[in-house]
């Protein structure tokens, strides 16, 4: 019985390519639960590990995708039984074991999280590792002392993934939020998301002598680092904090230690891949309770595993607004 998948293969010079296969279950990896794959998603390290060169892929013939979501079709786990629904992102599943972007999937069920009460699958991976990503910074960033009233929510990069499922959820917990962008076209887009207001990326992206600028920003989740991040930490409020969850402009922060040494800012560093389960469940519930359902679906495009290449290519670029649902039963 074959199903397929979605294989990037390396040849002899090092050349990589990805095609839609048809393969037997005896080439999934070893695990403890296999799971039928419903649905993956589309985020930056899927477009380096599908696009020329193969980026953080290791060992060939890989599938990529590192995030899924789907039904346990076998297990040797207690914790879960056949036909419960899970969700996975991260452990470096799509980059160093094989990943979502196939019918088939086989995981360790230490990977795994419970599909929350309230989400489809479809729901989840239209949340995936960027929408994860954003309910852990907004979560930091309250259990740091944001509070709603307290002024404007800065969103970097707020068009791309991360910063459009982060809109949508401060905005719905009640927070003002003003969302920066390159692409003017997108203005309306984000304020349906809930922006009070559009700040042009020009306007921000680039440093200045003075280590410290006025008073402006109540938090911020930053999905672009660099010049912006360093800008931006000298326009924060006093004892404000920055989620950092991105480096699209660079992983370089040229930036002084004043403003967190004059204004007690906090730089909290957010990572999705390696982060304990406990923690996970506690996002993704939040994530069912407090992420709007019709700004998700407005977010939506929708691919199959044949798309996926030519999108890979694409968010490379700049060039995906929103979330990529991949079904790979299409």
């Amino acid at each position: 019985m074959t199903f397929n998948a979605l294989i990037v293969e390396k040849d002899d010079e090092g050349k990589t390519s990805a095609s839609v296969q048809a393969i037997t279950e005896d080439r999934l990896p070893e695990g403890n639960v296999t799971v039928a794959v419903e649905y993956s998603t589309l985020n930056y390290k899927d477009g380096l590990c599908v696009g020329p060169g193969g980026g953080l892929v290791r060992t060939y013939p890989h599938v990529p995708g590192i995030d899924f979501s789907g039904t346990v079709e076998t297990s040797d786990d207690a914790r879960y039984s056949v036909g419960d629904k899970v969700v996975l992102t991260g452990w470096r599943v799509g980059e160093m074991h094989w990943g979502g972007y196939a019918q088939k999937a086989r995981v360790n069920a230490d990977w795994l999280v419970p599909l929350p009460d309230g989400l489809t699958t479809r729901q989840a991976m239209a949340v995936g590792t960027a929408g994860f990503t954003a309910m852990l910074a907004v979560m930091a960033l309250e259990d740091h002392g944001l509070k709603t009233g307290n002024g404007e929510v800065l969103v970097t990069g707020a068009a791309g993934g991360v910063g459009s499922v982060a809109t949508a959820i401060l905005a719905a917990r009640g927070h003002d939020v003003a969302a920066v962008t390159g692409r003017p076209e997108q203005a309306d887009y984000l304020k349906s998301l809930g922006a009070t207001r559009i700040v042009a990326r020009e306007e921000i992206n680039e440093t200045v002598k003075r280590p410290l600028e006025a008073e402006t920003w109540a938090g911020c989740v930053d999905a672009v680092g660099g010049d912006m991040l360093a800008r931006v930490l000298g326009q924060m409020k006093y004892g404000a904090s920055v989620a950092a969850v991105g480096l699209a402009g660079g992983a370089g922060l040229p930036a002084t230690v004043i403003p967190f040494l004059l204004r007690g800012v906090n730089l909290l560093g957010i990572d999705s891949v390696m982060q304990p389960y406990a923690n996970r469940v506690r996002a993704w519930e939040a994530i069912a309770k407090d992420l709007p359902m019709d700004k998700l679906e407005a977010m939506v495009k929708p691919a199959t595993l044949a798309d996926v290449p030519d999108l890979g290519r694409a968010i490379l670029k700049g060039g995906v607004r929103g979330r990529v649902v991949v079904d790979v039963n299409a």
